[in-house]
C-alpha cells in the first residue's frame, strides 16, 4: 500500500519539534516495512521545522477564521500593488501592522498551550513569516498547507508582482480619511518622507529595544556565570582541604603502622629470647633433677 507522504508530513509539523525527530524516523520505518521505499526516502527528508514557523502554522491549524482572514489581505494588498491602487495600498498597509501583530501574540499563545513557550525573539520571526505571507503568493500557499520547515527569506516589497503594464495609479478618492483631492505634489511627497521618517523610527526604536534585551541577556548570563564559577570555587577549595585532611589522616596511619610493625619485631624478638632462656631452663632443672636423683640412689 501507498504511503501517503502529504498526510505523514502533516502530522509531523503539527507536533511540538522536540517530538518531530522520533516520530519521523517512526514513520521511515513503516514505509520500508511496507515497501515503499520512495515514500521512506521523502519522508526522511523531511526536516524538523524552527520554532517560528512550527508557531506560525498553528494558525493554520487552530484558527482557520483568522488564517483566511490574512490570506484575504494578502491578495487584496497584492491586487492593489498589481493595479497601482495608491489609496487602496495605504488603507491596507496601515491595517497589516496591527493584523501581524494580533497574529503573531495569538499563535505565541497557542504555542505555549501546546507546552512550548515561545521568548520574544520567536515572536518577531513569526510576525517576520506572517509578512512574508502578505507578500509572496507562493510562500502564502505553502504555509497554508501547515507544512513549514524555516521562516522564507525576508521579502522587499510585493515578490513575482509587477504592476500591469495597463494600469494608472488609481486617483484618490474624495472625502474619508484617504482623501487627497487637489492635493499639491510636494505636499504627498512631504507626506510620503513623513511616513518614511517614521518608519524609520519605529525601526530604530524596535533595534535599540532589542540592544537592549541583548543588553540584560548577556548580563544575566554574566551574572549566573560569575555565581556557576564562585560555587566551582568553593566546591574546588572544600575538595582540597578534605584531600589534604585524607593525605594527614594517611600519613598518620602510616606513621602508626610503623610503630606496629617495629612493635611487632620487637616483640617476635622477645619472645624468641625468651623461648631459649625457657629452654636452657628447662635443661638446667632437667640437670639438677637427675643430679639429686643420682645422689640420693647411692646414699
Amino acid at each position: 500500500m501507498d504511503v501517503d507522504v502529504d498526510a505523514v508530513a502533516s502530522e509531523l509539523y503539527g507536533l511540538v519539534p522536540a517530538e518531530f525527530t522520533a516520530a519521523r524516523n517512526s514513520h521511515v520505518a513503516r514505509a520500508r516495512e511496507a515497501g515503499d521505499g520512495e515514500a521512506a526516502r521523502r519522508i526522511a527528508g523531511l526536516r524538523k521545522p524552527t520554532l517560528g514557523a512550527w508557531a506560525s502554522t498553528l494558525l493554520v491549524r487552530h484558527r482557520p477564521e483568522e488564517t483566511e482572514r490574512l490570506l484575504h489581505l494578502g491578495h487584496a494588498l497584492r491586487e492593489a500593488h498589481r493595479t497601482l491602487d495608491g489609496a487602496r495600498l495605504r488603507e491596507l498597509g496601515h491595517r497589516q501592522h496591527a493584523v501581524l501583530a494580533a497574529l503573531a501574540r495569538q499563535a505565541s499563545d497557542l504555542a505555549a498551550e501546546a507546552g512550548q513557550p515561545v521568548g520574544d525573539g520567536v515572536v518577531r520571526e513569526i510576525e517576520e513569516i506572517l509578512r512574508t505571507v502578505l507578500t509572496d503568493e507562493q510562500v502564502a500557499g505553502q504555509w497554508a498547507t501547515g507544512v513549514l520547515e524555516r521562516a522564507p527569506a525576508a521579502s522587499v516589497g510585493f515578490i513575482g508582482l509587477e504592476p500591469e503594464p495597463t494600469a494608472v495609479p488609481t486617483p484618490p478618492k474624495p472625502g474619508g480619511t484617504t482623501a487627497r483631492k487637489d492635493r499639491p505634489q510636494a505636499l504627498e511627497q512631504e507626506e510620503g518622507e513623513k511616513e518614511e521618517q517614521e518608519r524609520k523610527e519605529r525601526e530604530k526604536e524596535e533595534r535599540e529595544k532589542q540592544r537592549k534585551e541583548a543588553v540584560a541577556a548577556a548580563r544575566r548570563r554574566a551574572e549566573r556565570a560569575a555565581r556557576e564559577l564562585r560555587k566551582a570555587e568553593e566546591a574546588r577549595d572544600g575538595a582540597g582541604r578534605r584531600l589534604a585532611q585524607a593525605e594527614d589522616r594517611l600519613a598518620d596511619l602510616e606513621r602508626r603502622r610503623r610503630e606496629a610493625e617495629r612493635s611487632r619485631d620487637q616483640a617476635r624478638e622477645d619472645a624468641e629470647a625468651a623461648a631459649r632462656r625457657a629452654g636452657e631452663a628447662e635443661r638446667a632443672a632437667t640437670a639438677a633433677r637427675e643430679a639429686l636423683e643420682r645422689l640420693a640412689g647411692s646414699g
